[in-house]
């Protein structure tokens, strides 16, 4: 009997970075989280940036404030957003990297080198009951540093193998499937929760549900692109339909 498929958090970056090409109110981060949660979502995640591209501090307040289900803060290891996020006390905060010249997040924390300064990060954060992940890339070696930065869960970077998969480039495709499979065994060995996220589609997020140790995927851009066509609900319906499929037909590891 295959576990449950994992939980689905949709990111809802993407309406406010709508929302901010006109200006004004519409369309409402807020609004799209709670038709996600309705249409079945598990949780919300938002990213503030430091630039404030998309979501921002309101939108945040009001996330926290006015939604059902779990809110996930993803935040860069910085100050100012540990403040942000001592102060909303959301359900978890992922720490991601962040440049302001890149487009959308481009890989996974350094979490060798930046060590020692995700750990405090990682401790407060800990110390005010909100659980922290690390979006890292899927190695075993940064499982190690998340496990000895004392993060309770790490969300395992799924751009390079989407990527490879969307460019039809199937050698590479196996390979970084391979190392998500090897990252997520690892995770799960060490007493690490494993999520998965980035670029992740109705095909992808089949694939990656199949693993038993990804428990949950954050999926943000593809949906609210869907949405446009079908609409929220119908593309989060569909979403589901695809991980509980991937899960199913999970082979015990």
């Amino acid at each position: 009997m295959s576990a449950p498929a994992p939980r689905l958090g949709v990111n809802i970056d993407h309406v406010a970075t709508l929302r901010n090409a006109r200006g004004g109110g519409a369309p409402d981060p807020l609004r799209a989280a709670q038709m996600a949660i309705e249409a079945g979502a598990d949780g919300i995640t938002a990213h503030l940036r430091e630039d404030r591209r998309h979501i921002r501090d309101d939108d945040m307040a009001r996330l926290k404030a006015h939604i059902a289900k779990p809110l996930n803060f993803e935040m860069a290891a910085t100050g100012e957003m540990l403040d942000i996020a001592l102060q909303t006390r959301p359900h978890a905060a992922c720490l991601v990297p962040e440049r302001r010249e890149e487009r959308t997040t481009e890989g996974g924390l350094d979490v060798i080198g930046g060590h020692d300064h995700l750990k405090p990060f990682t401790a407060e954060l800990s110390r005010a009951g909100i659980v922290v992940a690390l979006f890292i890339e899927p190695e075993g070696d940064a499982i190690e540093a998340a496990r000895s930065i004392g993060a309770p869960a790490v969300e395992l970077h799924t751009g390079a193998w989407c990527n490879a998969v969307a460019g039809g480039h199937h050698a590479q495709a196996e390979a970084e499937f391979a190392r998500l499979k090897a990252a997520a065994a690892m995770g799960v060995a060490v007493g690490i929760e494993c999520h998965a996220g980035h670029g992740l589609d109705y095909e992808t997020a089949r694939q990656i549900a199949a693993l038993p140790q990804i428990v949950e995927l954050n999926i943000g851009h593809f949906l609210i692109a869907e949405a446009i066509f079908v609409g929220l609900e119908a593309a989060i319906h569909k979403m589901h339909a695809a991980m509980a499929a991937g899960r199913a037909g999970a082979l015990v590891l």
